[in-house]
């Protein structure tokens, strides 16, 4: 087969790491919409979402800590039943029952490789979420100059409206000089740097993870992504011994955090009511995001449902035909027969409507009346012989 799509081996599938990789971003947008929906009745909430790559961040820096310090992969990897391993390990060969194609590892990961995990997991993206902000702020200032450019009033660099030939008070440029400070300049050209080069950036980045991932798929590599690359970490699937293993060595961190506690008996017995919230808190918080992820989703189809429901059109039954319009007293009578003209009454030849009445005449009998007249001859109404509109219905 090309890849593995089973749940067999030691190594991952292709599927396995998109999803795991895939999961902060749909976390992130989950959140961002939580707290959007909550924004609507708390406004002070929006300055969270003003901040949104700054809490995002703290936020995933303390889960991927929590995570790689307790399981040795990263928060997305955890849920997913996925640990990070080095390469260069040696491989424990003292169970004779296990399959051959199982790898279990002896050595865990080291603490500089669980920070530098952290690094290329939350801060790599969060300033590459900033680089892109400040780059659409800088495109969008590019076409808005474009534009003000070709218009009849533009803004300078300072803010000034100018007419069409540019003219500018001496008064306000000297003032528009003495107001630029040095910071404002150089974080311009900044702006402008960041346009320049984020583009090869962000096209280098993603051309490399789309190689590393055709490469994984077509099992050329070992590694999914670049900074897996660059740390020298394989994920693998954690073994039952390795599940085993990790909630040991939780309680044996939690146990020792615990006895280090100092002071006096009170403040002994708030830090651990505060550490046991702690480890609460963490030992839920995937299970607890992922509901909340859902529930939220849940509600907003809900909730969109209903809205369509109430705002569907509804549908009415046509309404009834007008009327028919009142013969006028002096006016001309209608034949028995419809299909008789009543001016002529003869069978009616190029049958046309007065849109005044809405009878029907021959076109040339309606044509001289009306031209004579100036009223239809059946209602006495006020007609032109604009108002005569020909009839195709024998055709």
């Amino acid at each position: 087969m090309l890849f593995q799509v089973g749940g067999q081996g030691a190594r991952p599938t292709f599927f396995e790491m998109s999803a795991a990789q895939q999961l902060p971003a749909s976390l992130r947008a989950a959140l961002s919409y939580s707290f959007g929906v909550f924004a609507l009745r708390r406004p002070s909430l929006h300055k969270v979402l003003d901040y949104e790559d700054e809490f995002f961040a703290l936020l995933m820096s303390v889960l991927e800590s929590h995570s790689l310090r307790t399981t040795d992969g990263s928060f997305s990897e955890s849920l997913y039943g996925l640990r990070r391993r080095p390469v260069n390990v040696s491989v424990n060969r003292s169970n004779p029952g296990a399959e051959s194609n199982v790898k279990v590892y002896d050595s865990a990961l080291r603490k500089r490789q669980k920070t530098l995990s952290v690094v290329f997991l939350v801060v790599l993206p969060y300033f590459k979420s900033k680089l892109q902000s400040v780059y659409n702020k800088e495109r969008e200032a590019r076409l808005q100059a474009s534009l003000w450019d070709q218009g009849e009033v533009r803004f300078d660099e300072a803010g000034f409206v100018s007419d069409q030939q540019g003219e500018t008070s001496q008064a306000q440029v000297e003032t528009t000089a003495g107001e630029v400070s040095h910071l404002t300049r150089l974080r311009t050209n900044f702006a402008a740097l960041i346009g320049v080069c984020y583009p090869w950036i962000h096209a280098t980045h993603e051309g490399l993870s789309f190689a590393y991932q055709l490469l994984y798929l077509l099992d050329a590599t070992a590694f999914y992504s670049p900074g897996l690359h660059v740390l020298g970490l394989h994920v693998c699937r954690a073994t039952g011994q390795e599940l085993m293993d990790s909630s040991s060595r939780i309680s044996r961190i939690r146990s020792r955090e615990l006895e280090r506690l100092r002071g006096p008996p009170w403040l002994k017995t708030v830090q651990r009511v505060l550490l046991n919230c702690t480890y609460t808190t963490l030992d839920y918080a995937q299970t607890g995001l992922i509901a909340a992820v859902f529930f939220f989703k849940m509600m907003e189809w809900w909730y969109q449902s209903a809205e369509e429901r109430m705002s569907a059109p509804t549908v009415y039954p046509p309404p009834p035909p007008p009327p028919l319009p009142k013969v006028a007293k002096d006016g001309l009578p209608l034949p028995t027969d419809r299909t008789l003209c009543p001016l002529c009454c003869q069978k009616r030849n190029n049958p046309s409507v007065l849109s005044v009445s809405g009878f029907v005449f021959c076109y040339s009998c309606i044509f001289k009346s009306v031209s004579q007249h100036k009223r239809c001859p059946v209602t006495l109404m006020p007609a032109t012989v604009e108002q005569i509109r020909r009839l195709f219905h024998d055709l």
